[in-house]
């Protein structure tokens, strides 16, 4: 039975009815006594107290009816109460894929076993569930339609930081003749090997610290973020100082001088970058436009440095006014996430910045510095990509039903986004090989190890973002090791890491259980 215990309302002076027995075949009539001082009046009764009284004689109320008239609903029977229930939980049990959802609603609400015994008549939740998973039709959601300009939106942004990822590069371009010196080693131009240092000591640096400050953004802290950039930053820029200072040789100390000016670049945009202030970011760079005259004459050396000087200080400046957040210290209680769990991402900084650097000791434009620009002016694109892939796969998980077809539409996503990202770093290095001064056009071999790099990187990037940061580190730096003991392998260490990255990537991220 569904329904409570009272199947009709009480009444006022009503009393339990008399259950009836069917008479047992063989059993002797036995004269019925009436044990109520009254004596019933129909004329079928009668007087004789010897005589027994028919059956079809009495006027009980509930004395057996006919076959038709047990199926007659009684109006005065009160509703089932599972009705009440399944309209109430319409809209959860209409989008539940299993009853087991249902029943864990149900024991969250406080629905005790011997609850659900007394209002429902089942026997647990699990029965109840199972019920009303069978009353209410499917209706599930259908994934909502993201707001008007938003994909255009995500795309201005995350072009504005490629933008302002490419801008410093022209304070190589100012600082040129202040670092011109003799014949550096490893057949590098001089000033070169302490620049690299500090460069990837901060990218390893910053790399880390912007995971773990991300982390916190992620849990809804703010000031806790901004607290970890405010403990980080600093060390970070006195590391890739040191350093630089450390590897250099006795005639490149301008060198060594501009790497920590680097540093502190590096350390500043990394918190304007992580709490969003890349427009602030690109302000500050401004006065490193000064160098696009430098391409054709000559610009006096103190214009060039106090060019230097003034985007450095704004950058320093603004990254100091939005660390203000984290200077008021909260109470002791959070200890946040652990140290530890950057390291892996500090570790993909260090490879994939030794693969660019690589990239980027060519002789031709095309292979040397023109590669660097074009790596580095297509990792906005690359943003963007990694944003569409992750939106478009979290759009299949809700509207596929098989896991055959998610697999198949997510392989298909990430050609796309992977074609569109090399489709956009082709373009890039076109236009850097024709607007780059007697530069010759690209060689097939160099566009062809270019590609590789982008691809190594793209999904490297793709992986970290799914939290496999280790496999892509430990496969980026395999790469990079490789390059380095040995450079003419370069294009097959790097065509290697990106095979085996697309192996991880088709291998990790087509199960959905990935997307959750």
């Amino acid at each position: 039975m569904s329904g409570s215990l009272w199947l009709k309302p009480p009444k006022e002076g009503a009393t339990l009815p008399a259950i009836p027995r069917p008479r047992r075949e063989g059993a002797p009539k036995t004269p019925h006594v009436s044990k109520t001082p009254h004596v019933s009046k129909t004329p079928h009764v009668s007087k004789d107290p010897h005589v027994s009284q028919t059956p079809h004689a009495s006027k009980d109320p509930h004395a057996s009816k006919s076959p038709h008239e047990e199926s007659a609903p009684d109006p005065d029977l009160a509703p089932d109460p599972l009705d009440a229930l399944a309209e109430r939980l319409d809209g959860f049990v209409a989008a539940a894929v299993h009853p087991d959802e249902v029943a864990a609603l149900l024991e969250s609400d406080g629905m005790t076993d011997d609850h659900i015994r007394l209002a429902y008549g089942r026997t647990d939740s699990f029965a109840l569930a199972e019920d009303l998973y069978a009353r209410v039709a499917r209706r599930h959601p259908a994934p909502e339609a993201p707001p008007a300009g938003t994909r255009f939106d995500g795309l201005a942004h995350c072009l504005l930081r490629g933008l302002v990822f490419a801008l410093p590069g022209l304070a190589y371009v100012l600082a040129a003749p202040l670092l011109a010196g003799e014949h550096g080693r490893f057949g590098l131009p001089g000033g070169t090997v302490p620049l690299l240092a500090g460069a990837v000591t901060g990218w390893v640096w910053n790399q880390a610290l912007s995971h773990r400050a991300y982390t916190w953004l992620g849990l809804g802290d703010r000031p806790a973020a901004a607290r970890a950039l405010l403990a980080g930053a600093p060390p970070g820029a006195l590391a890739g100082t040191g350093v630089a200072l450390a590897v250099a040789a006795p005639g490149e100390i301008p060198a060594a001088v501009f790497a920590a000016g680097q540093a502190l670049y590096l350390a500043a945009a990394t918190v304007l970058l992580v709490l969003g202030r890349e427009r602030a970011l690109l302000g500050a760079l401004v006065p490193l436009a000064g160098a696009v005259p430098a391409f054709r004459w000559d610009l006096p050396d103190p214009l060039r440095t106090g060019l230097l000087l003034a985007s450095l200080a704004a950058t320093a400046v603004l990254a100091a006014l939005a660390l203000r957040p984290g200077l008021p210290r909260a109470a002791a209680g959070r200890g946040g996430p652990p140290r530890a769990a950057s390291l892996p991402y500090g570790l993909f900084g260090l490879g994939s910045g030794l693969l660019v650097l690589h990239a980027g000791t060519g002789t031709t434009p095309v292979s040397g510095a023109g590669a660097v620009v074009a790596l580095t002016l297509s990792m906005g694109p690359a943003e963007w990509l990694l944003h569409r892939f992750r939106g478009e796969s979290l759009t299949r998980l809700r509207t596929l039903t098989t896991a055959r077809e998610f697999r198949r539409a997510v392989t298909g996503t990430l050609v796309l986004c992977v074609g569109g990202y090399l489709t956009v770093l082709t373009a890039l290095l076109l236009a850097v090989t024709l607007l780059w001064p007697g530069a010759p056009r690209p060689e097939p071999p160099d566009l062809l190890a270019l590609l590789l790099v982008g691809t190594a990187l793209w999904l490297g990037l793709l992986l970290q973002a799914f939290g496999a940061v280790l496999g892509a580190a430990t496969v980026c730096l395999l790469a990079a090791a490789a390059q380095t003991a040995l450079p003419a392998a370069g294009p097959a260490a790097t065509g290697g890491a990106a095979a085996v990255l697309a192996v991880l990537t088709c291998v990790l991220l087509v199960r959905p259980t990935a997307h959750r």
